[in-house]
């Protein structure tokens, strides 16, 4: 597999006030998603055994995000979204009530940070930029992302943009791989087998997801 490394055409003097360090400490919020999961579960009546069975993960794999031993990364929460019959937005930031949203670069919240399905490596962590805005069909993330070394791909309904905010992000879709500097972008269908990660260290990137 050739990798595509172009140099971008956009110049990005600097984006720390932008992105900043999402702090390993940040933990408000973190917590909150097994325990939403767990919640939703409930309410629809459904069993861990079915819940595996409506997304194919295993119910070990479940129950550990529901203990929050696990952080489930985007795209399991996209295929948890859609098997419990809830938007992406009410699993990683609650339900907004407003009809729109502004957010200050120093009101950003740190909604999660995403392991392996193992919970050995954090891959990711995350600021959701409008958490208010009720009955959303996109998530717009800061998102800090590491090194990815299990190359764990995923599969979900939906659409995504990335543009490079810090850092060279390494991203995989289908077959084809890409370095992607600051300034560079991408989209893509969410139903193509994707890996987005930091290529060594950290990167950081601006996503939008749609999901469809």
């Amino acid at each position: 597999m050739e990798e595509n490394a172009q140099k971008p055409q956009i110049v990005v003097d600097s984006f720390e006030e932008l992105t900043g360090e999402i702090s390993s400490t940040a933990t408000k919020g973190v917590e909150e998603i097994g325990k939403r999961i767990e919640s939703l579960r409930k309410e629809k009546g459904l069993s861990l055994n079915e819940l595996s069975k409506l997304t194919g993960f295993d119910v070990e794999l479940l129950s550990n995000i529901e203990e929050d031993k696990v952080q489930p990364q985007l795209g399991t929460l996209i295929k948890l979204s859609k098997a419990l019959d809830s938007a992406l937005g009410r699993l990683v930031s609650g339900v907004g009530n407003k009809l729109y949203s502004i957010t200050r670069k120093d009101e950003r919240k740190v909604v999660s940070r995403s392991t392996s399905h193992e919970g050995k490596k954090q891959v990711y962590a995350y600021k959701s930029l409008a958490p208010e805005v009720k009955g959303r069909h996109m998530e717009a993330m800061i998102v800090q992302l590491e090194e990815n070394p299990d190359q764990e791909t995923s599969v979900h309904e939906g659409e995504e943009f990335i543009y490079v905010l810090d850092g060279v992000v390494s991203l995989k879709i289908g077959e084809d791989a890409f370095a992607l500097e600051p300034g560079d972008s991408v989209y893509y269908l969410s139903t193509t087998p994707h890996l987005i990660a930091a290529k060594s260290g950290k990167a950081t990137i601006l996503a939008v997801l749609y999901e469809g």
